[in-house]
């Protein structure tokens, strides 16, 4: 169960970026970096190394402005799902469930939430600079929290999946609401 909590909050942060959750977990593993990490452990780690540290960078100061953040979704929206299950994969490996069920959650974990960021920024065209911040800080510590304290990020995890959830009705009762006063 704690594995499965583990995956969670590592998916999770897979659903908020994509650089910054690989090149920690790749630093968490000391020197053998990406050794254990499925799919990412057939690439060079220096060249490894380098994209992911760009990218998390390009994502550290793109998302901070509004014509970044339109580029990063769509290439994060399409690249959440594979980074879920990677992150999954790596953190969940001491789990009896089969390998595939475990990414196919994690790839459709960080989907989920990558959705629901993707129809905030459209439904509040474009995320405040706190929520940024925010969802920077919360990456982090998810993938902290899958390896040194997998409950409480698995919690997190849950949490985050609930408002999720919470979103999509809102956006179900913001659609209905405008139809009303169309048809009137």
């Amino acid at each position: 169960m704690v594995e499965i909590l583990a995956m969670l909050s590592a998916s999770a942060a897979a659903g908020m970026r994509i650089g910054i959750p690989l090149l920690i977990i790749g630093l968490l593993q000391g020197s053998s970096l990406w050794s254990q990490v499925p799919i990412l452990s057939h690439i060079s780690s220096p060249l490894l190394l380098g994209c992911l540290t760009s990218w998390s960078l390009v994502e550290l100061f793109a998302l901070k402005k509004l014509w970044g953040q339109r580029i990063l979704q769509l290439i994060e929206l399409s690249l959440s799902p594979l980074v879920g299950a990677i992150m999954g994969l790596a953190v969940a490996s001491a789990t009896a469930a089969p390998n595939w069920l475990i990414a196919l959650i994690g790839g459709l974990f960080a989907l989920v939430l990558q959705l629901v960021q993707v129809g905030w920024f459209y439904r509040l065209r474009g995320l405040p600079l706190w929520a940024v911040f925010l969802q920077d800080t919360l990456c982090i510590a998810l993938v902290f929290f899958a390896f040194d304290a997998p409950r409480q990020g698995g919690l997190i995890a849950l949490i985050l999946l609930l408002l999720a959830v919470l979103s999509v009705k809102q956006w179900y009762d913001w659609y209905h609401q405008g139809k009303k006063y169309i048809s009137n």
